[in-house]
């Protein structure tokens, strides 16, 4: 009876191992994985996403002001109080409403509006508007204002207008400078203070915040933005591991959390450094078999539903820049084109409830695509 008891214990112990070695030759198999086709821009999409903003930064309404109201002289138009943004929606989808703009422009000088959207810009952002909007900000409770969403996007406009070879371009900047070296300003004061970084998937999100400021310092030789982001961003995230990748996207999202800091990293290590840091934070990303449903969009008239088409860009771009440099991951390049294909077909001719911002978010996914 012994003997069979032993007997029975072996061949099932047996048993657990050969299947324990088949599943570790399964999960080491490469399965076909379906190519998707590449997102593409040129003239002819450039024209499609440049008619959204071209429709919004001199819409004034409908507008959402997030405005702190100190007494009755704060009640003012939208226009009045930010003569510089006021389309759009909100602000800062005016500001990236004309980042796009200019993106779009630097690529494609022949654009069929060119000349109505330089005189658009030109109109905008005057010397005298830029000073409004500069005093908004010393307003008892404006100080906060567009933390760190707005200041993003607005650095990220600087960037872009620097980068322009056009004639207006130096104009814009020149115009825009006094905003933008308040931004600055308040990036360096208020970074220092943050003690604990912001995961959440919209727009106080620190990771998305500092990875459009840092280009922005880069990009201008701003070394003392560039040299707080990178400690700033080793204080937050440099021991973080095993991100719930599984918990995105919550229902408002339109910024993935686990991917907008991985693109960070990507950014401020050095690649050896890098690669150790994402294979403890999102180990499953090496696996050449790793798939990601996209966010689905339930209704695109729901102004917060509407966001996880943006979760959709966010990731597509995130993905671009982690993959950028490193063959090994090159697989995520196919996610991140799934996730731009889902959602932008429905960018143009939508509802304004994502019309208004969406179509910056599809410009920018689109351009981070490596084509080579």
């Amino acid at each position: 009876m012994k003997y069979i008891y032993s007997l029975s214990l072996a061949l099932l112990t047996l048993s657990c191992n050969s299947y324990e070695e088949k599943k570790k030759i399964n999960t080491q198999q490469e399965v076909e994985v379906d190519q998707v086709k590449i997102p593409t821009i040129n003239l002819e999409e450039a024209n499609r996403l440049s008619q959204l903003p071209i429709h919004c930064i001199q819409n004034e309404y409908p507008n959402k002001l997030n405005q702190t109201i100190g007494s009755e002289d704060d009640l003012k138009s939208p226009k009045d109080l930010h003569p510089a943004f006021y389309g759009c929606f909100d602000w800062h989808s005016a500001v990236h409403g004309h980042w796009s703009l200019v993106r779009l422009l630097r690529q494609y000088p022949e654009l069929d509006n060119a000349k109505d959207i330089k005189r658009m810009l030109l109109e905008n952002l005057s010397q005298e508007h830029i000073k409004a909007e500069v005093d908004y900000f010393f307003g008892t409770y404006n100080t906060t204002y567009e933390r760190t969403y707005g200041w993003a996007w607005l650095l990220k406009l600087t960037e872009e207008l620097h980068k322009w070879n056009d004639p207006i371009s130096k104009e814009l900047e020149s115009n825009l400078q006094p905003l933008t070296d308040l931004i600055v300003e308040k990036y360096i004061e208020f970074l220092p203070k943050l003690n604990y970084p912001i995961r959440v998937g919209e727009h106080p999100n620190t990771a998305f915040g500092l990875s459009f400021a840092y280009d922005y310092a880069k990009t201008l030789g701003n070394e003392q933005l560039q040299s707080l982001i990178e400690q700033r961003a080793r204080d937050f995230y440099e021991t973080d591991a095993s991100c719930p990748l599984s918990w995105e996207p919550s229902g408002f999202d339109f910024l993935s959390p686990c991917f907008e800091e991985a693109a960070l990293m990507k950014r401020v290590l050095p690649k050896d450094g890098f690669k150790k840091w994402l294979s403890d934070f999102l180990p499953q990303l090496k696996d050449k078999n790793f798939t990601l449903e996209t966010g689905k969009v339930s209704d695109r008239s729901d102004g917060k539903l509407v966001h996880l088409d943006g979760v959709n860009f966010s990731r597509a771009w995130s993905l671009n820049e982690i993959a950028k440099g490193l063959p090994e991951y090159k697989h995520l390049k196919n996610i991140a084109n799934q996730h731009i294909n889902y959602s932008l077909p429905s960018v143009v001719g939508d509802s304004y409830e994502g019309g208004h911002w969406l179509g910056s978010f599809a410009i920018y996914a689109l351009n981070s695509i490596d084509r080579d």
